[in-house]
């Protein structure tokens, strides 16, 4: 969950589905670079939820008391909707799903259901830090921001991320088979694993997991993910 500068204007945009009131629409807050930040837009475009966009830097040492009135842990993405004030990115994930009309993300059976979580757990248990923050972070972000990498820490990433790679490599559900559909666990895992690729590093490994690279190749040709994938400047 990278940060820039928390930005003093309020709402700056609004994405997502077709019309209605947007005074009713709910409000994300969320650092455009952030992965955690991009699940959420990505789950919110999936589902056909238009909403409002409000930058924020989670990492900033002027986050003003407003912010942290939503969020006490100072962090992103903080979905608003009326005046239902939610964060914590599984749990916004599911609160669009069910709140709202479009597409179910959730499977119904049981041990669907659980295999969903348990993707979901493993990226953020075992996937975000070695795959975003050591791999994509200093192999692509810092360059590009003209900043200090470690070269180390891509080395360390990418020895850790075979283990992950390989637990996903047997999880993950192919789009060609029958009836798939995206659900929370896909929409949670694509935006660490375009990062990921993003860096040369990590799309080289990637390719020798081949049932998990053309899973993340169907995701990325997506309209979803298209339109909320962050570019770098």
């Amino acid at each position: 969950m990278c940060g820039l500068r928390l930005e003093a204007r309020q709402a700056n945009r609004v994405e997502g589905g077709g019309g209605g009131d947007s005074a009713m629409e709910p409000v994300l807050h969320g650092y455009r670079h952030s992965v955690y930040a991009w699940i959420a837009r990505l789950v919110l475009r999936e589902k056909g939820v238009a909403h409002g966009w409000r930058e924020v830097d989670p990492f900033s040492p002027f986050v003003p008391d407003h912010y942290r009135a939503l969020h006490p842990f100072g962090r992103v993405p903080v979905l608003v909707h009326r005046e239902f004030v939610l964060y914590e990115t599984c749990a916004i994930a599911r609160y669009v799903d069910e709140a709202f009309e479009g597409p179910a993300l959730q499977p119904a059976g049981a041990r669907e259901r659980a295999r969903m979580q348990q993707i979901v757990s493993i990226v953020d248990s075992y996937a975000y830090r070695p795959m975003v923050r050591q791999v994509y972070t200093h192999s692509v972000f810092r360059p590009r921001l003209g900043r200090a990498a470690d070269p180390a820490e891509v080395v360390a990433g990418l020895a850790a991320a075979r283990t992950v790679l390989g637990a996903l490599e047997r999880l993950v559900a192919p789009p060609d088979s029958p009836r798939w559909a995206p659900t929370l666990a896909d929409l949670h895992l694509a935006p660490l694993m375009g990062y990921f690729a993003d860096a040369a590093e990590g799309h080289a490994l990637l390719a020798t997991y081949p049932r998990l690279a053309a899973w993340f190749a169907a995701m990325a040709a997506r309209e979803a993910y298209r339109a909320t994938e962050p570019r770098l400047p």
